[in-house]
């Protein structure tokens, strides 16, 4: 337990950092917005970019390929259980395809590619990437339709298609572009330049303390007068740190999946709901109010869930 405390601190302590300047006004209203967008779609592509060329070859790549359904398959069948919730507890119809994506849908990137790397090393990297890729599909498809969903219902408007072009240019993000760039020069022999690739490592380097700083703005944004308790919220909670995990172990467990593949896997299926899940809240018309506090009560409850999902993941694999 000690071990596992003492890997989170470093993230902890970065996340302070960003609140704490957050809250001496470093930070304008606009500079979330740029950190995010600095990390999507600068370093962190360069990152997976350093690393993969720098470390894995075709046989590594084509090692990790039987662990991509995992993922997959705790998502879906978290989002469905959440859709069941959502009307077994009789959720306000223009709330329940919000909630059923915090429910099932994680912060793979901005906390749980960071958190991945401090608790298992940069070997973590491509199974983090497993995961994302994964989660990237599920939210920009079925996630954003469940959210435009909501926002129709209250606008009283008809209900959006679940596929589109749109949809399909927010899959191919910049990270996994990277990724798939990345995989295609490993299978086709290419290498880039060594000034090249110096210059993707030393700029992938920001991803880490980038993201954290961005997390700990977001939390020093949150209005906590607004929280209230109420059981849509803990269900979000429920599903993000009891049932997505409990999913993940019960397909993973029984596996001859690599060890780390596992453990990375649950943690990213332990971490907070997506902080795109309110921006996309308003731009639909959906409840965004809703979305931007079930977020940030889990991003900070998951500060105190990492270390014991450390532990879980160590005794179980």
């Amino acid at each position: 337990m000690l071990g596992a405390l003492e890997s989170v601190l470093s993230v902890l302590l970065m996340i302070g950092l960003g609140f704490a300047l957050a809250k001496k006004g470093w930070f304008e209203e606009k500079s979330a917005s740029l950190i995010s967008r600095l990390v999507v779609s600068i370093a962190l592509p360069a990152y997976m970019i350093a690393n993969l060329l720098g470390g894995y070859d075709r046989a590594k790549l084509l090692s990790m390929l039987p662990g991509l359904p995992i993922p997959f398959a705790v998502m879906a069948s978290t989002y469905a259980l959440g859709a069941g919730f959502a009307a077994l507890f009789r959720l306000s119809r223009g709330r329940r395809g919000t909630f059923a994506s915090m429910f099932a849908l994680s912060n793979t990137i901005f906390i749980g590619l960071p958190v991945n790397l401090v608790l298992f090393g940069e070997g973590s990297l491509p199974y983090v990437l497993l995961y994302y890729i994964a989660n990237t599909c599920l939210f920009w498809s079925l996630g954003v339709y469940g959210i435009a969903r909501d926002g129709a219902i209250l606008a009283g408007k008809p209900a959006p298609t679940l596929a589109s072009a749109a949809g399909l240019r927010r899959i191919l993000s910049p990270p996994l572009v990277a990724f798939l760039a990345a995989a295609a020069a490993i299978f086709a022999g290419i290498s880039l330049p060594r000034a090249a690739m110096d210059a993707c490592k030393a700029i992938g380097a920001m991803t880490t303390p980038l993201s954290m700083l961005f997390i700990g703005i977001a939390i020093s944004r949150v209005k906590w007068s607004g929280l209230r308790l109420e059981r849509s919220l803990l269900l979000v909670l429920a599903g993000r740190f009891l049932i997505s995990p409990l999913i993940l172990v019960l397909l993973a467990r029984g596996t001859d999946l690599p060890s780390l593949m596992k453990a990375v896997f649950l943690v990213q299926a332990s971490m907070p709901a997506m902080t795109q899940t309110p921006i996309l809240a308003e731009a639909y018309g959906a409840d965004s109010e809703y979305a931007g506090l079930a977020a940030s009560v889990s991003t900070v409850l998951s500060l105190a869930t990492i270390p014991a999902f450390k532990v879980l993941a160590d005794a179980l694999f």
